[in-house]
Parts: structure tokens; C-alpha cells; sequence
């Protein structure tokens, strides 16, 4: 979604949440414009934004607007997000297989939150409005499959690895973080930043001497993500040293 067209829907679904004292909220919102409703929503006195996926860390979310007498502990998100699984007969499909799938049924793609494909089964995520449908699913690639519809309090807790790591840096430089969070040296992190495969709180970062922050996501294309959990102390030699966790 464009970026003006998402902030236009959004200060739409927040005046009709004003307007009407009900819950509204958007379709399923990639990290990326996750990030920029956040800091949309930070400049905005009294808006009540909260992003939930279904599940704890998912990366896709839906973004709800609430009224001034609700809190997130007051919303059922059982009532606005639904999730299925689908077993795969003698096969492993994996994501790619699952979201042709799903995209093969005519389901729009902000409609469907996160796939979560673990060995024969998978976990989807998704609106109300589409479940029904999905539920007909009968075939992933070259397997058949069984769909049925779970309660989000009945999925297993999604299986990541995360790795801590430490490293000291002149400065919070983009490319000095991208070279100790990947494990690269300063010239090939800037050459990676260069050729465009570094994102930065998952947008697109040319410049090497970009400034990273507490909290920021780095990811580099074909490597993965991470984020700066942390700063603190310097070595002996003054470099700063540096927290992240590498999402495996």
C-alpha cells in the first residue's frame, strides 16, 4: 500500500472510531507500514492505536483504533482475527506453497496475516470475512491437505530462535551495525548498503552513515534481521559497544 494512501485509510478508521465510540480497524499490515502507523499515531493527542496479529510476534498485524472507554486488555481479538490449520498429506509444504494457496482463492493478501509452516502443518492467520473460504482449501502444491479452524488460545507457541550477540562499534553508523550484527567487515557492510539490501526499520537504506537507535530493525537481504536491543560501555580503545538479537 502506498504510503499516503495507508495514512489517508488510517486517519479514516481513527475520525469513524471518534465519531462512533466502536473498534475499527485495518486489514493485515506488513512490518514495514506497521512502523510508519506507529510513528504516525505518536504525533496524534488521544489516539488509541494498538497492533495485535493473533498471536504474540507476528509479524504481520492488524492495526486497531479503540474508543476512549476501551484498553487493549478489553478487546476479544477472538472476534477480530480467526486462524486455521492446515495438515499436509505425506509432505512438508512450505510458505511459498501455503500463500499460493491461499492467493489461488481469490483472498486479497492484506485479508491473511502471518503463515507459519511447521513440518505437515500450518498455521494461518486471517479476518473473519475470509475464513469461511479458506477453510475449502483442499490441496498445497502437490499435496492434499485438511483445514480446520483453531481458537488462538489452541495454537502452539510459534518456534523462534533468537541469537544474542555483542560487538563494539566507533559510532551507530548503519553499515558499522550491519557489520557487527552479520558478521561482516565495514567495507563489505557498506557495499551490501550500496547495492540495496539493507533495510532499516524495514525501509529500503542507501546511506551508510545512517544513525541507528535503540529499538531499530536491521535487516540485510539473503542473512535475515535483528534488532538493537540495547547500548552501553565502551572497550578500552572508546568503541561503544553494541546489544542485538539476530532472529534465526
Amino acid at each position: 500500500m502506498e504510503n499516503n494512501e495507508l495514512l489517508r485509510r488510517a486517519e479514516d478508521l481513527r475520525e469513524r472510531c471518534e465519531r462512533t465510540g466502536t473498534v475499527t480497524l485495518t486489514g493485515f499490515l506488513t512490518p514495514a507500514e506497521r512502523y510508519q502507523l506507529e510513528n504516525w499515531g505518536k504525533h496524534l493527542p488521544d489516539c488509541r492505536l494498538f497492533f495485535h496479529g493473533g498471536q504474540a510476534d507476528c509479524e504481520r498485524t492488524v492495526g486497531f483504533f479503540l474508543p476512549d472507554y476501551m484498553t487493549p486488555e478489553d478487546l476479544d481479538i477472538q472476534e477480530y482475527i480467526r486462524a486455521m490449520k492446515l495438515t499436509a498429506h505425506f509432505g512438508n509444504p512450505g510458505h511459498r506453497d501455503y500463500m499460493g494457496a491461499v492467493l489461488g482463492m481469490g483472498v486479497g493478501r492484506e485479508w491473511v496475516g502471518d503463515i507459519r509452516a511447521e513440518g505437515e502443518n500450518a498455521y494461518i492467520f486471517c479476518l473473519p470475512s475470509v475464513l469461511r473460504h479458506l477453510l475449502n482449501i483442499e490441496k498445497v502444491g502437490r499435496w492434499g491437505v485438511k483445514a480446520e479452524e483453531m481458537a488462538l488460545a489452541d495454537l502452539p507457541e510459534p518456534k523462534r530462535r533468537i541469537q544474542e550477540k555483542s560487538f563494539s562499534v566507533q559510532s551507530l553508523r548503519l553499515d558499522a551495525v550491519v557489520g557487527g550484527m552479520f558478521n561482516l567487515s565495514r567495507t563489505e557492510a557498506a557495499r551490501q548498503i550500496s547495492a540495496g539490501n539493507v533495510s532499516l526499520n524495514y525501509s529500503e537504506s542507501l546511506k551508510t552513515d545512517n544513525a541507528v537507535h535503540e529499538g531499530d530493525i536491521v535487516s540485510l537481504r539473503g542473512a535475515g534481521k535483528g534488532k538493537v536491543t540495547g547500548t552501553g560501555g565502551t572497550s578500552r580503545k572508546g568503541r561503544l559497544f553494541v546489544y542485538a538479537e539476530i532472529y534465526k
